[in-house]
């Protein structure tokens, strides 16, 4: 398994910006889609953005289209999500997310290791 970790996360006024990293350790990490998932107090797990391994393909839950951006470093074995124009409905704990089978329209079943979660306040 890839091991990861996520770190970016805070409090932040609505319209504000974040960008989480996600480091990951293990030889596979460019082999596979990389995603970001988040889950809300009282709410399931949602899928919020994918990759492909080479970062040449991206997906976006409807939320994040236009405000998140997806994006990876092979080189450094991290993935990234800029989010700009936050909303209180972001609050959230983010889950990186690693050893991808696909990176369009994923389901959490299609990946392999997941991080312990960074947490997102959005105050209005």
């Amino acid at each position: 398994q890839v091991q990861l970790v996520e770190s970016g996360g805070g409090l932040v006024q609505a319209g504000g910006s974040l960008r989480l990293s996600c480091a990951a350790s293990g030889r596979t990490f460019r082999n596979y889609a990389m995603g970001w998932f988040r889950q809300a107090p009282g709410k399931e797990r949602e899928f919020v953005a994918a990759i492909s391994w080479s970062g040449g393909n991206t997906y976006y839950a409807d939320p994040a289209k236009g405000r998140f951006t997806i994006s990876r470093d092979n080189a450094k074995n991290t993935v990234y999500l800029q989010m700009n124009s936050l909303k209180p409905e972001d609050t959230a704990v983010y889950y990186c997310a690693a050893e991808g089978r696909g990176w369009y329209a994923p389901k959490d079943s299609d990946f392999g290791s997941w991080g312990q979660g960074t947490q997102v306040t959005v105050s209005s």
